[in-house]
């Protein structure tokens, strides 16, 4: 059984601010204003996630008036979004999504976006698509006011995926949030 969910998110370019997409930090004179570290990337990611398990929104569960949040890593929020679809019963099968904005160029900094985001996700780099592009100066993203992502995840029941693969598969996800480094031992046997 798989389920699918859809995400969007828009954040506001200002100054003073670093301009985090996908867990990586990018050059920019620039940065996305929010309560959190605005990566919109992430926060799109995190409401299809949301989505396909029928969670509601990441406004919900990570509310902008918390103080907990603030200026907290969304990859963070992303770990614990992705301890939620284990409990469930579901691993990623693959995500789809695209990056709006003006500037900076993205393109060489997606790369290391599937990485990052693969270790949050618990999955492999190539089951991550990310794609940039512009608005063609149009809209507020064309304008350079802000940025926008969209993403669409699917969810593979855990032990659907295993037995299509025959192993189980190693998560590069912190044991503790916000240590790397740390992966779970044992998950590389053979599925009976």
């Amino acid at each position: 059984m798989f389920r699918v969910g859809f995400g969007y998110d828009a954040h506001r370019l200002v100054e003073g601010r670093a301009l985090i997409i996908g867990g990586v930090p990018i050059p920019h004179h620039h940065g996305l204003l929010g309560h959190s570290d605005a990566d919109v990337l992430t926060h799109a990611l995190i409401d299809a996630i949301l989505g396909a398990l029928a969670m509601g929104d990441i406004g919900q569960h990570f509310p902008d008036t918390d103080p907990a949040y603030k200026d907290l890593s969304s990859l963070v929020m992303l770990e614990k979004v992705m301890t939620w679809v284990a409990e469930k019963g579901y691993r990623i099968m693959n995500v789809d999504s695209t990056i709006v904005a003006q500037g900076p160029r993205l393109a060489p900094y997606v790369k290391a976006m599937r990485e990052r985001l693969s270790e949050a996700l618990r999955t492999q780099a190539q089951q991550i698509s990310i794609k940039a592009t512009t608005s063609e100066g149009m809209g507020f993203c064309g304008r350079e006011e802000g940025m926008a992502a969209y993403a669409v995840v699917s969810l593979i029941r855990a032990e659907d995926n295993n037995k299509a693969r025959g192993t189980r598969p190693k998560s590069k996800i912190p044991l503790i949030a916000g240590v790397q480094g740390q992966e779970h031992e044992d998950q590389e046997k053979k599925v009976p």
